[in-house]
């Protein structure tokens, strides 16, 4: 038995084939544009980026928002736990104490300097995970390329979330009777009578003064009614069971 020798002659098959008429020859150029000419009456399916943006899906990862609360103070209360989450050391932060004068977050600090780095950022969402105030979230926006790479270090001013109507820009006091463990629990609606005459008096050029809506105060916080896992600022309720007073940013 021989091993079998592949023939190296052409197939005949592929060389006899039968030859156009002068009408394919004529249209024989045409044909070549079937494809094109078919797709010029069709619904275009190409995307008119950047002319129209295409919506993101609902849980993209995109640019990240520093929030704010119902009355205008900022949720971020400069604990750096993004910034020790962050695999890629993108986010600098630098915390500061507030004061009666400079309130800018509830509780007792709040973030001075807050600084992400898109150069490093690899949109991980480890640092909104870590966030314990909600502070941090990410947006859908993707746009993010630039000119320089000083601008894709974005400042706290440019992750700041805008404000929204009826809230009242910050630096002003907590509302009345309210605890840090109140914001988180989310009873604080929005401004109040008296945090809006603070700041008419310390900034009366301040533009949110006149979109600003008050509301009531937050009442006394009932523990047994809360459901669970909600905090529980436990200062501010054995000095409700005493029938003492809640001192602002439960200090």
């Amino acid at each position: 038995m021989t091993d079998h020798i592949p023939s190296t002659s052409p197939d005949p098959e592929l060389w006899d084939r039968p030859k156009k008429g002068p009408a394919g020859e004529l249209f024989a150029p045409v044909a070549g544009y079937g494809v094109t000419i078919s797709s010029m009456f069709r619904k275009p399916v190409t995307e008119q980026y950047p002319e129209e943006k295409v919506p993101t899906a609902p849980r993209y990862h995109g640019r990240h928002q520093l929030n704010r609360y119902p009355d205008g103070l900022e949720r971020c209360i400069g604990c750096e736990l993004c910034a020790w989450a962050c695999p890629a050391d993108a986010i600098f932060v630098e915390a500061a104490n507030n004061t009666p004068d400079n309130q800018v977050s509830p509780g007792e600090r709040y973030g001075r300097v807050y600084q992400i780095n898109y150069l490093r950022c690899i949109f991980c969402g480890f640092c909104i995970q870590a966030c314990p105030t909600r502070a941090l979230t990410m947006t859908n926006e993707y746009e993010l390329a630039g000119p320089t790479r000083e601008g894709l270090v974005y400042e706290k001013e440019d992750l700041l979330a805008p404000m929204l109507e009826g809230m009242l820009a910050a630096p002003h006091p907590m509302a009345e009777g309210a605890s840090d463990a109140d914001y988180y629990r989310g009873e604080v609606a929005g401004p109040t009578a008296a945090q809006i005459e603070w700041v008419a008096e310390h900034r009366p050029d301040d533009p949110t003064l006149a979109t600003a809506v008050s509301v009531d105060a937050p009442g006394p916080f009932d523990a047994a009614a809360a459901p669970a896992g909600a905090p529980v600022d436990s200062a501010a309720a054995s000095a409700d069971a005493s029938g003492g007073k809640r001192t602002e940013g439960g200090r």
